[in-house]
């Protein structure tokens, strides 16, 4: 029944990797399953027989699936079922997306569709990864034109040393969370998180993973294409008329070239119109009724004509904007632009301009993560809001798509080093950085705003943390980088090559390429070039606007403290029905967290309200002790004494002769029910657990401190 099934075998990064072929989804174009561990992923390519009507970019959709039955969940939520991709399979989807992407001929229109389905979870084996490789076989063996293949690998940095596909474990105290896709010859895409990781050290991970790449996977999806490969099908070509290009070569390229020749977007756009209108009209003329037809490929030479003249201009050393290559756009570091907010740090860079906003919580506000992996909420959050008038364009807000969620993620990545500890600062965080402005490299600059946001709000940042971008343009062998890539560049460029880190080191890298990859050369120029320009906005902007993080959080920010208790003390804290949580939130106006390993966190507006609560948690939790004193609540009167609630739950009694330095007649003539009393613990019967309180000791032994202060 199954004449066409295949099953392949390699060992890689030291596991058995296997992948299956020609037994299910046989309607699609490209189908293969893809087994690491017991970790699987199920990729299906399909592409449509001929382009959209009208269509003028290549429709390509990337899609990374993620089932929750795969780790034996059902979903939360009232439909049980999953709903929009979480945002860790949104960044799956791109980090697939850029490698493949460019291998595709640049002049096919037809609509390619690729969906990953993760089936089955081992977590020390990265289904992303797996779906990285599975996407690649499933395109190589396809009938769809594509270059391919390539691999995919991650690498860590655990106790010094580089590992290839870290286990789980390794993963929890790796300071290196990279993901390379390279070609036999090339590195085509380069997404890391770092704890501060230098240089050398980056490149020496990069070239390792990329080894492994070339050694194991290449060869082996190589064979699997030998055996089962289809011919790829021919497409109708959309490459653009060379006879109509050189016509509107001839019209307009002078016109074009002055109209870029200018660092001001506005004013490039606003000449570029008219000479886009007089080509339109010069092409009307010529050809009449069938112009409509014709309109599409005359916008393709306009825009090939563009990027013609920006690429040959940066070969020559020249910028639109008449900056050396590697000098950056102007820029300016501002804080402590809004009142009420808790940090804001406004960051510029040219014309492209960031603000970013800090807001402080309880660490209730962390986010709650229902996915694949075993991180089920998080404290730290970035979002990244990119609105239509940033770019001077007329468009709606519908909520943050992929690039948004990409380029938040970037961010937090880059800062996420540098965030302090909970123990050291028990605080949910949320920075929402506000495009403002947008001329290239945005995500960077976003990087740049949350640093100051950060500072601003008085966040103990380990280091302060600043993003730059590195272009690229090649023409054969010949090739060439510069810094600080704006608007125009990126489009017509041919890479974008993001790095974020602090004086010590890396933090992050993100590597979008629409060529077919970067040699070595070209890596370590870049990540060199992007470390002077880092230290460069540090020193000279960035912290001249705020040098260190501000002493004490914002007035308006909750003023967080925390405790560790014993935790088989946490009952006494929740108390029957919440009773005595809920009552230490009222009497102190805070928010109470307990977590299950004992930490006790207190959020509130008012200091000594927040510092009396903790106070009263410790007591809660603690062995009354002889001849400590405490403030309590008188809760019943007798005729011999008051009993004194000194900590919730916890009473003792003070005895009428222990009331005052005098003799008392009636214990209501020095207090009643309701009263806070000073008391000293005098006495705790060891076989029934009682205890003797003393408001006469209590109040002597503070005389007696106020006397040996002078006071």
């Amino acid at each position: 029944m199954f004449e066409n099934h295949k099953v392949f075998k390699t060992t890689f990064a030291g596991r058995e990797l296997t992948v299956e072929t020609g037994k299910t989804c046989e309607l699609a174009n490209g189908s293969c399953w893809v087994r690491y561990g017991e970790t699987v992923v199920m990729v299906n390519v399909t592409a449509s027989e001929k382009p959209r009507d009208g269509i003028d970019f290549f429709p390509l959709s990337v899609d990374f699936e993620e089932r929750l039955y795969s780790v034996g969940k059902i979903p939360g939520g009232f439909l049980k079922r999953e709903g929009r991709p979480s945002e860790k399979a949104v960044l799956t989807s791109r980090v697939v997306d850029r490698p493949v992407r460019p291998l595709f001929p640049k002049d096919m229109r037809n609509d390619v569709a690729l969906v990953m389905t993760v089936m089955a979870v081992d977590p020390d084996c990265s289904p992303e990864i797996m779906g990285m490789i599975g996407a690649s076989v499933a395109l190589s063996i396809s009938d769809i034109p594509w270059a391919g293949p390539l691999g995919g690998i991650s690498v860590g940095l655990v106790n010094g040393e580089i590992v290839l596909m870290p286990s789980a474990e390794q993963r929890a105290k790796s300071d290196l969370n990279l993901t390379i896709a390279s070609s036999a010859k090339k590195v085509v895409m380069i997404e890391a998180g770092a704890n501060e990781v230098p240089d050398d050290v980056m490149l020496k991970a990069i070239d390792l993973g990329h080894s492994e790449i070339v050694s194991t996977i290449i060869p082996f999806i190589n064979d699997i294409v030998a055996q089962v490969g289809k011919q790829k099908f021919d497409f109708p070509s959309m490459e653009v008329d060379a006879e109509l290009f050189e016509e509107i070569r001839a019209l307009a390229e002078d016109k074009v070239k002055f109209a870029l020749d200018t660092n001001d977007k506005n004013v490039r756009e606003a000449r570029l119109q008219p000479v886009k209108d007089e080509i339109h009209a010069a092409m009307l003329e010529k050809f009449g009724e069938d112009y409509p037809a014709k309109k599409g490929m005359v916008d393709e030479c306009i825009y090939k004509l563009q990027k013609k003249v920006v690429r040959a201009w940066l070969l020559a050393d020249k910028r639109v904007d008449g900056r050396r290559m590697d000098e950056i756009r102007p820029l300016a570091s501002e804080v402590d632009i809004l009142p009420r907010v808790h940090g804001s740090g406004l960051f510029t860079r040219g014309q492209t301009q960031v603000l970013t906003i800090t807001t402080l919580g309880p660490i209730s506000d962390s986010q709650r993560i229902d996915g694949l992996d075993d991180e089920d909420k998080k404290r730290y959050m970035h979002h990244y809001n990119f609105p239509g008038y940033s770019v001077g364009e007329a468009k709606t807000s519908r909520g943050p798509g992929r690039r948004e969620i990409g380029h938040g993620a970037l961010a937090e990545r880059a800062l996420e080093p540098v965030i302090p500890a909970v123990e050291d600062f028990p605080y949910a965080i949320r920075l929402v950085s506000e495009i403002l402005s947008s001329n290239g490299s945005t995500s960077q600059g976003a990087i740049c705003g949350s640093t100051l946001s950060l500072m601003d709000a008085g966040v103990p940042i380990k280091s302060p943390v600043a993003g730059i971008s590195c272009g690229l343009i090649t023409e054969g062998d010949n090739w060439k980088t510069f810094i600080d890539i704006q608007g125009v560049e990126d489009f017509f460029g041919d890479m974008d090559f993001k790095v974020g880190g602090t004086h010590k080191g890396i933090t992050a890298i993100q590597m979008d390429l629409k060529i077919d990859g970067l040699t070595p050369e070209i890596i370590k120029e870049a990540i060199e070039t992007t470390h002077k320009a880092r230290i460069y906005i540090l020193d000279e902007v960035m912290l001249k606007a705020i040098p260190t993080p501000r002493e004490t959080v914002n007035k308006y920010a909750p003023k967080m403290l925390n405790t560790k208790v014993p935790v088989d003390k946490i009952r006494e804290i929740i108390g029957t029905g919440g009773k005595v949580i809920q009552k230490l939130c009222a009497d102190f106006d805070v928010k109470i967290d307990v977590d299950e390993d004992g930490n006790v966190f207190v959020c509130g507006i008012d200091m000594e309200k927040s510092k009396a609560c903790i106070d009263m948690i410790d007591a809660i939790v603690a062995e009354p002790e002889m001849g400590a004193i405490y403030k309590g609540k008188v809760v019943r009167v007798t005729g011999f004494g008051a009993f004194v609630e000194f900590a919730p739950g916890k009473e003792g009694m003070v005895h009428i002769s222990e009331l005052e330095n005098r003799r008392v007649e009636k214990v209501e003539d020095i207090c009643d029910v309701g009263d806070m009393i000073i008391v000293k613990i005098i006495k705790i019967d060891p076989t029934n657990g009682k205890i003797g309180l003393s408001r006469k000791e209590a109040l002597a032994d503070i005389e007696k401190k106020k006397a040996s202060k002078g006071e």
